[in-house]
């Protein structure tokens, strides 16, 4: 089938202003890294050995390059794929500063109809955090300071301590180990077949780490309502900050139901793939955290329209951070919001960016280097691509 009749044709260079051809989309590569953890990891839903960082490099006529990353533990290579075969033939040969023009002509290609949320929107966010990275570049400036956030350094809590596959005793190591090290707030992962065995694990967790410690507990979708309602009494005398997917992602009604009855403030977003989906979770009254993530929306055009809706209806706002924090150091605290910025940090993959994350008792640094923060180590590349994962597409 020709690529007209996909809606895949090149756009013509007639937008260009005079001056501006250094800016026109060149070609764009995709591929993906393995990375793999210093230990077996799993939650409720999956048992990890390593994190996949699928990336998308947009190189532009004047030589910069923009980069943009997502998050997987599986199916690194259909994101690619979408990139390559649907996204890439519009990019080619277009301005890369039409960053909310570029958004709404690949949203609106054919594959609308297959992806409104999941792998092709995972995919346009990759692209759309490239454009934002090479924005940034040209401006010369970090992109939370292009964005007009502040330079003051950023809270994070540690999800790193409290996987489901360790035992009690090894989460309350581990925990420790985090706090010594500076964080005053962890979170802990529940959800398993006997919420008995969860309520054990929170009431030791806290018993272990004394009451001046914030801890959050996440139960990635495996309860049902009846076990989430058992659990909320167990998890407000505790003292949990709150109750991150305690149900399924879309049961709108389970959600409003548990927030309009428990004193533990219920969160959501890391499933949630659009700014409708949030729209509904938020005028629903279903959730007081909102946490957007910039590689399950569509990249960081999306993530501020979900930001802002969120803070003007003064709910707390926690970036799901997918992405391992790399770009979401950027954009939390960017918009309007009651609450101070709170960021997730994993480390797992601080090794494949060439600006890695600085975290001092608990806080994240602003980056400092021009850009997203998202460009990929030579050597990273050379030691954790995936074979036959990604392609190549240039105006050659």
């Amino acid at each position: 089938m020709p690529q007209e009749a996909l809606g895949l044709l090149s756009p013509a260079r007639h937008d260009l202003r005079p001056g501006d051809e250094g800016n026109v989309i060149v070609s764009v590569e995709t591929y993906a890294l393995a990375v793999p953890l210093a230990q077996p990891l799993a939650d409720s839903t999956a048992a990890l050995t390593s994190w996949t960082v699928p990336v998308v490099e947009i190189r532009t006529a004047d030589g910069r390059v923009g980069t943009g990353i997502s998050g997987v533990h599986t199916g690194s290579e259909m994101l690619c794929h979408v990139v390559d075969r649907y996204y890439a033939p519009a990019l080619v040969g277009a301005s890369s500063e039409d960053i909310l023009g570029t958004w709404k002509r690949l949203y609106w290609l054919p594959t609308h109809w297959i992806g409104r949320a999941g792998v092709v929107h995972m995919a346009l966010s990759m692209v759309d955090i490239a454009l934002w990275d090479l924005a940034a570049q040209r401006a010369g400036v970090p992109l939370w300071r292009l964005l007009g956030g502040s330079a003051d350094p950023i809270e994070t809590y540690n999800t790193d301590g409290g996987w489901l596959n360790l035992s009690v005793a090894e989460v309350v190591r581990d925990l420790g180990s985090l706090i010594d090290r500076g964080w005053r707030r962890v979170k802990i992962k529940v959800g398993t077949p006997d919420w008995r065995e969860d309520a054990s694990r929170v009431r030791a967790v806290r018993k272990a780490v004394g009451s001046d410690i914030t801890v959050m507990a996440d139960a990635n979708q495996r309860w049902d309502l009846a076990t989430a309602q058992r659990m909320l009494p167990v998890l407000a005398e505790a003292g949990m900050d709150w109750i991150e997917e305690p149900v399924h992602a879309d049961d709108l009604g389970a959600h409003r139901r548990l927030q309009a009855v428990g004193t533990v403030d219920v969160a959501a977003g890391e499933s949630l793939y659009s700014y409708h989906a949030f729209t509904g979770l938020i005028e629903a009254d279903a959730v007081r955290v909102v946490q957007p993530d910039v590689t399950r929306l569509a990249g960081v055009t999306e993530w501020l329209q979900v930001a802002q809706h969120a803070g003007a209806r003064g709910l707390r706002l926690v970036p799901h951070a997918g992405d391992m924090m790399q770009v979401h150091q950027h954009l939390a605290g960017v918009v309007l919001s009651e609450s101070p910025p709170l960021l997730e940090f994993i480390p797992w993959t601080q090794d494949v960016f060439e600006s890695r994350s600085v975290v001092n008792d608990g806080f994240a640094e602003r980056p400092q280097t021009p850009g997203a923060s998202t460009a990929v180590r030579k050597e990273a590349r050379e030691k954790w691509q995936l074979r036959g994962v990604g392609g190549r597409t240039s105006d050659d």
